[in-house]
């Protein structure tokens, strides 16, 4: 058995987890484990961007007046917007091999950080619900063409949330097998799809028709901007978890090139095909899917396609919300593994699914989450790059009694400008990009508050001085890490 073997089977053992799972939770990741290249990071991310609800939102735009240009350059500026923060966070996952969430507590606190935990794991069951329902619909309709009888969407959302949560169970190395037989399927679907909207016979659906559909609405620069933030705060909301992707890798390199590529590539897709089927009809139907399957005249090995196609988008970005969520879990509950953390999440998506207005509340549900991730994403940019300088003592993550304890393991300068933040944001109109506004407003005023802090109070000089210190390089440091993560975060200060 090599040291890894043992260090994962004492996980199993302690956990008391299936072998054959992965083990790291919050614990932090080996070295020798970290292989993953730019390649699989890409087919990871476009894969958790590519899928039934960007789709369908991507179509929504059009349904409310954009035309499909301008419906695409809303999606690639949520990327560009979205991603600012994301990139930052990814790093953490890159130079210390763990997960983002743990280290939330250099910036929050050892038990502040709970404060991050309970908001991702909330955020990833909405999307996990999300996406569940916005599949179920699309299944729905090509089930409805091909046996011309309705199917109980509840039966299907059940049917297809149980699927996702055992295979989410299994870990990273199913995101990463799944995540590269699913890329060059679904590039393959999208193509093929394109091309069958386009070849309809019908006058509406024909390239140039589409192509010079100038959409419906009015006051088009307020449209824009008011998706762009409503969009790019879901990457807001995904920040505190992007490390997840990232810390089976070593490079910073193979975080940009996989992350940020993949973001563009696979939203413009997303853009493209949402927004294509709805300007086809002339912005008079919501629901992208509905236009495919009606596109596809009925041709059996086409639905069928179209079916596999939904199965895959749902399923790899569903995996990755029950990853993430699960981590979540871990952090908060430091004798809970990664396993039974994903069952648990898993069982309260499924739950969650089943609830009315899930897709018509998106933008309402969004502008609640961006009332609290902008300015917790303007407090950790401040504090890690600003004053922390990308430096990590990692294994002062895990001591409830360090360096990042602060004041009993809460830093209240950080959790108290999240609070104000939350109302600054509700202030700004969304169309200003007021989770912009909120970040860099936040980001500054923490900074001069920390300023006096840490002339005043050792514990925020402490807390906020850049040491470089890893663990995990070798299986003994990972064992090290796992052995002091074991203390509840909460105790101590």
């Amino acid at each position: 058995m090599t040291d890894t073997q043992h260090v994962e089977a004492e996980l199993a053992k302690r956990y008391r987890q299936p072998k054959g799972v992965e083990q790291f939770g919050a614990e932090v990741v080996p070295d020798e484990l970290r292989t993953v290249r730019w390649w699989d990071i890409f087919a990871m991310v476009l894969n958790f961007v590519v899928n039934p609800g960007t789709i369908v939102i991507s179509g929504a735009l059009v349904a409310a007046g954009m035309s499909l240009w301008e419906a695409t350059l809303t999606g690639f500026l949520s990327i560009v917007v979205g991603f600012s923060v994301y990139l930052v966070a990814a790093t953490v996952g890159v130079d210390y091999g763990i997960p983002g969430l743990v280290s939330m507590r250099a910036v929050f606190g050892t038990r502040g950080a709970a404060v991050t935990s309970v908001l991702r794991a909330v955020s990833s069951v909405y999307w996990f619900a999300f996406q569940t329902v916005a599949g179920g619909v699309g299944i729905a309709a090509v089930l409805r063409s091909l046996f011309d009888r309705e199917i109980s969407q509840t039966l299907i959302i059940v049917c297809f949330a149980v699927f996702q949560i055992l295979v989410a169970t299994v870990g990273y190395g199913s995101l990463k097998v799944l995540s590269r037989v699913a890329f060059l399927l679904k590039i393959a679907f999208s193509v093929v799809i394109v091309v069958m909207l386009m070849t309809y016979p019908k006058e509406s659906f024909h390239p140039d028709a589409v192509f010079s559909f100038a959409g419906t609405g009015h006051g088009k620069v307020a449209l824009i901007a008011l998706w762009t933030t409503s969009m790019a705060a879901a990457w807001f909301s995904n920040f505190t978890d992007s490390a997840d992707f990232c810390r089976y890798s070593r490079t910073r390199v193979d975080m940009w090139i996989g992350t940020f590529l993949a973001a563009v590539i696979g939203q413009l897709i997303c853009s493209f095909l949402g927004g294509y089927a709805v300007a086809a009809v002339l912005g008079k139907s919501e629901n992208a899917f509905d236009v495919i399957v009606t596109a596809t005249q009925g041709a059996v090995w086409l639905l069928v396609l179209i079916l596999v196609y939904i199965v895959l988008d749902n399923w790899t970005i569903n995996v990755q919300n029950l990853y993430t969520a699960g981590l979540a879990i871990t952090t908060l509950f430091s004798r809970v593994g990664r396993f039974w953390g994903t069952l648990f999440v898993g069982v309260i998506g499924l739950a969650a699914s089943l609830a009315p207005g899930l897709i018509s509340g998106y933008t309402g549900y969004m502008e609640n989450l961006a009332n609290l991730f902008a300015p917790m994403a303007g407090v950790f940019v401040a504090h890690y790059v600003v004053l922390l300088k990308t430096r990590l003592d990692v294994p002062a993550l895990f001591r409830p009694d360090a360096r990042y304890a602060y004041w009993r393991g809460f830093n209240w300068v950080a959790l108290f400008w999240v609070v104000v933040g939350y109302f600054i944001n509700t202030a700004v109109p969304t169309q200003y990009l007021n989770i912009v506004v909120t970040a860099v407003t936040v980001g500054a005023l923490y900074l001069a508050s920390m300023a006096v802090a840490r002339r005043r109070w050792r514990v925020a000089a402490v807390g906020s001085e850049p040491v470089h210190v890893r663990a995990g390089a070798t299986v003994e440091g990972a064992v090290s890490a796992v052995d002091q993560a074991r203390e509840p975060a909460g105790q101590g200060g």
